[in-house]
């Protein structure tokens, strides 16, 4: 039992701790290559979710693991097995009935750590909708790329150049998390050879096979290590307890 994940308590539990900060983990399940699983996104979301909870003493909801559809090239879209796609529509009312429900427990302190580059949009609305009608509940929404310093992209980015966040799908940081995060999931003898895709300034729809490499990689993971998620992880939560103690005055 672990007393910081939400599931893990009964109600008089979670009643006492609901004046701390909620954290809502946010992922997708989604292909991730060869190498990694199907839970990647999700899996860094919950995992990095209680790394933060451990400094904040948070409480961690239960992980949201489907998420809004990935374009072509940010993750491949609807064209391998085992990808499960929201709507949008879908995965704003999902996430603005869950966010609704703690406001009405008496929660005033919310965090959503999004963990899959398209679901963001779709998650500020249904923060925007709820912020409306609670306005007094103060709600923070992040991502472990976007706190990341230019000092520590370099340092992650040493043998290969920073293809951008688009292409950094089953890539050099999403592999090196599940390497320190989640290493029995990773399969090392699998990595793909790809060595990335041109990023085009147009989307074309409907999807069709050969948009995606086969593999689904968007972008070499040459160089991935856990010595390299250690250091994104870490720089994420402080980048998170700053955030919160900015905000929430923790």
């Amino acid at each position: 039992m672990n007393k910081c994940y939400m599931h893990d308590l009964t109600w008089q539990e979670f009643n006492e701790k609901k004046n701390g900060v909620i954290i809502l983990p946010v992922g997708s399940t989604e292909q991730h290559s060869f190498h990694l699983p199907l839970s990647t996104d999700s899996t860094i979301a919950e995992k990095i979710s209680e790394k933060l909870a451990d400094r904040i003493n948070g409480v961690i909801m239960p992980t949201l693991v489907y998420g809004y559809k990935s374009k072509p090239l940010s993750g491949g879209g609807p064209l391998f097995p085992g990808t499960i796609d929201l709507n949008g529509e879908t995965l704003i009312r999902l996430a603005y009935d869950i966010l609704e429900e703690l406001c009405r427990d008496g929660v005033k302190k919310i965090f959503v750590n999004n963990a899959h580059f398209e679901n963001e949009a779709f998650l500020l609305e249904a923060i925007d909708l709820v912020s409306r009608k609670y306005p007094d509940v103060k709600i923070l929404e992040s991502n472990w790329w976007d706190v990341l310093s230019q000092d520590i992209i370099d340092k992650v980015f040493d043998e290969i150049p920073f293809p951008g966040w688009a292409l950094e799908h089953a890539a050099v940081t999403e592999t090196s998390l599940m390497m320190y995060l989640a290493p029995g999931s990773v399969r090392t003898d699998l990595l793909p050879e790809e060595k990335g895709v041109t990023p085009i300034p147009y989307h074309k729809y409907p999807i069709v096979k050969g948009m995606v490499p086969d593999s689904g990689a968007l972008a070499s993971a040459k160089g991935s290590s856990a010595k390299k998620g250690k250091l994104i992880t870490d720089a994420a939560v402080d980048e998170f307890v700053k955030i919160i103690r900015e905000n929430f005055g923790e």
